[in-house]
Order: structure tokens, then sequence, then C-alpha cells
């Protein structure tokens, strides 16, 4: 009754042909463009589906094979939309016809389930690599399910601005600050969103923008999170005796003299991100966060001497393991998922335990010494001493700053690298 199937009578200019939803009912059929496309030694005919390479080594067919999983996820969803309209029509014993179908599938925004819709996108999100992200969707996914019982049942039209303030009032209740609100009512409207983009649900009760719920408002100011020139001076002047501490006190300083770069950036550099040009050597990488953001610039570090110096020594304490350049990940051959847990949920952990210990030996008091607190700190000394906010924006790597991303770019690495001189001169 419900099938995908390769055209096979005519190509499209690019030599593809298209895959189509095909619905039988009393010995009639009815095809669905997709606007799926594929060639024809990449579909399984009997599996209905694309065919998934395993073991592959090259760039552009790892992200042809990426293209292809996203595919079955999605014929995979479009299978179950077409379900749940036989279902429907069946629970209301209506003796349905395929226009009576097709109205309902092209219309499929009333149909759509939010939970189905973020699970699919949770693994689509793992699939490609974006583990971070996906923890997130997946995490305003339990937690809509603890507010809402019937949250697995819940169609996009149900998700209103009612539904949304209660589940700020919920929040609240747990005893959630503004921030932690933020963060979970920010990624339900980034679902809502991307679920219009793709005509699953409707604009009519979208519970954001105008007169809607505003986002903006659940913001709190920061805390203070970084140090004091004199706080960074005894870090910067004091080595630990202790192994653990003397490995936290070299990778916050690497951290801070890279422009702030995160942890889990630092932990992702290898001897690719190397890169020779202006007559020296930089670190050249896209943040973790926003790589594949369509704005993401790559961020240029000149590997100053006192960088170097850094790499050489946590190399002496800590050897490297496969192609990486910072002893960070301690497991050789983890690739994916496996190794973004490995850094994110036990060396994040360890590392951050470290810095406590470390600020107690270093009788560092004014603030809690955390992974976040270097890169904070590189921004506010550099504001300190009058560097422009566009230079450090650029260093920062804030591809989101829409407003200024057009002047950052006219920055050259010379201009950054002037500007970064004044790190070393504190």
């Amino acid at each position: 009754m419900i099938s995908f199937i390769r055209r096979n009578d005519a190509a499209n200019a690019q030599g593809l042909y298209a895959i189509r939803l095909r619905i039988c009912k009393d010995r009639q059929r009815r095809y669905f463009s997709l606007k799926i496309f594929t060639e024809a030694e990449y579909w399984n005919a009997e599996n209905e589906c694309f065919v998934i390479l395993k073991n592959i080594k090259d760039k552009k067919q790892k992200e042809e094979n990426e293209q292809r999983k996203q595919y079955n996820y999605l014929l995979n969803s479009y299978r179950v939309q077409a379900q749940e309209i036989i279902d429907g029509f069946r629970r209301e014993r209506i003796d349905w016809t395929l226009n009576q179908f097709e109205e309902a599938f092209l219309n499929k925004s009333k149909q759509g389930k939010i939970k189905a819709y973020m699970e699919n996108h949770v693994n689509i999100l793992r699939e490609t690599g974006h583990i971070g992200n996906a923890d997130c969707h997946a995490a305003t996914s339990r937690m809509l399910e603890n507010y809402d019982s019937k949250f697995n049942k819940r169609l996009f039209s149900e998700i209103d601005i009612k539904y949304v303030n209660g589940f700020d009032i919920f929040l609240q209740k747990r005893g959630c600050k503004g921030n932690t609100r933020k963060y979970y009512i920010k990624t339900l409207r980034s679902i809502l969103n991307k679920a219009i983009q793709e005509k699953e649900a409707s604009e009519k009760t979208y519970p954001f923008g105008k007169g809607g719920f505003q986002v903006t408002k659940l913001e709190e100011e920061t805390e203070k999170r970084y140090l004091t020139v004199e706080s960074l001076n005894k870090i910067k002047n004091n080595s630990s005796e202790n192994p653990q501490r003397e490995y936290a006190r070299k990778l916050f300083l690497l951290s801070y003299y890279c422009y702030g770069i995160s942890f889990i950036d630092m932990a992702y550099l290898t001897k690719d991100n190397i890169v020779k040009f202006n007559g020296g050597e930089y670190i050249v990488y896209k943040r973790h966060k926003v790589q594949h953001q369509k704005n993401a610039k790559p961020i240029k570090i000149k590997i100053t001497n006192d960088i170097q110096y850094l790499l050489d020594s946590l190399k002496e304490g800590s050897p490297t393991v496969d192609n990486f350049i910072v002893p960070i990940v301690t497991i050789s051959n983890y690739t994916g998922e496996k190794l973004y847990n490995h850094i994110r949920r036990v060396r994040y952990k360890k590392y951050n335990d470290y810095l406590a210990d470390l600020a107690k030996e270093l009788e560092i008091t004014d603030i809690k010494l955390t992974t976040y607190v270097s890169r904070h700190t590189m921004a506010m000394m550099l504001q300190r001493n009058d560097v422009a906010r566009e230079q450090i924006s650029q260093m920062l790597g804030h591809a989101d700053m829409k407003t200024t991303n057009t002047y950052l770019d006219s920055f050259d690495t010379t201009v950054i690298d002037e500007a970064a001189k004044v790190l070393y001169s504190l």
C-alpha cells in the first residue's frame, strides 16, 4: 500500500532519478513527488532505501554517504506520515480515496506529531556529527515529556502560546533560572521554526514572534567569569609540582593565548589544523559548535614561542594519540559520537576538577576557575587594553554576530597578530 520507488523512465539534467512515494488502494495507485533524487546504483529497490557504504575514507564519498543517510531518515518520516494518515482514516471508519489521501498528505502539517519529528531530528544530528546539538534537543524533548504526559501524541498545532507559557511556569516551579529556561524554550522555538520551514507545521499557531512568547525576557546577567590581573599572573608565574594541576595550568594558558579557544576545540585540534603562511605557522580551525553554520569563519592563531612551548611541554608530560596536537584525548581510534563523549563527558570533567584544585593551590578566590574562564579572561584583558571590540569578536569566532561580520572580515591575520601581542605583555 505504501512504498517508495525509483523512477526509471527519465533522469534529470544531472543524470539522477526521482524517488517517489506510491500509494495503492483498490487496484489504483498515485505517485507523490518528494524532491529526492539518486543515482541508479545507490538505490536498493528491494528494501526501498538508499545504499549506505561502509569503511569509506574519501572526503567527498563520506559527504555523499551522509546525504544518503539523511534521505533514508526523510523517507522513514514520510512513511510514518503516510501510515498515520491511513490509520486516521481507519479509526474514523472512512473508506478513503486517493484524492482524500493526497489532500491529507499535502497538508501534512495538520498530521505532524512534534515528538516523532524531534526524535527524527535528533537521529539525523547524531548521524551527521552534531552531537552537542543532538544532546540539546534530546534533553528538551525529555523535559517536555516531564511537563506534558501526552507529549508523544501532541500535534504541532497544539504547541501554541498557552502551551509555551505553561512550560515556562513548569520550569520555574522546578527551580530553573532564566538562562536554563531560555535553553529549553529556545530549543523548542528552533524545532518549530525548522518544522514550519519544512512544511511539517503551520505558522497559524506559532507561539513566538510578534505578540508571542519573548525568549529574550528570560535572559539573566551572566555572573563574572574572568580573572583579575593578579589572579592571572598567579597562573602565569607559578608552576605546580602536582602533575594534574600543572597539566591544567598549561591547558588554561594555552586556551588563553589561543584567543580563548574552548576545551572541546583544543581537544579536536590535529596536525591538519597547522598551516604555514605569512612567514609563520598558524592554528586554523572552525569552532566545533558552529562549524556547520553557513557564516562560520575559520579562526587563525599565529603559533608564537609561548604557544609552541606549551604545546611541546604538554606533550612531554602527556603524550598525544593519533593525529592530535594537544594531549586531551587519551584513547586511540575514537571517532564520531564516541570521541565526542570521551572529550565532553570524561576529559572535560577531569580538567575542571584539576582547575579547581589548582585554584586552591594558588589561592585564587575571586572566581571559580573553570574551562570558560580562560576565554572570558582573554576577551576582558584585550578590552581593558583598548583593543577594538571588532577584533576581539573575530578572535572569539562569533560567527553569529551578523551586524559585525562584514566589518570583521576586513581584518587580516597581521592585524589580529598585533592585537594578540597584548596577551603576552600583561
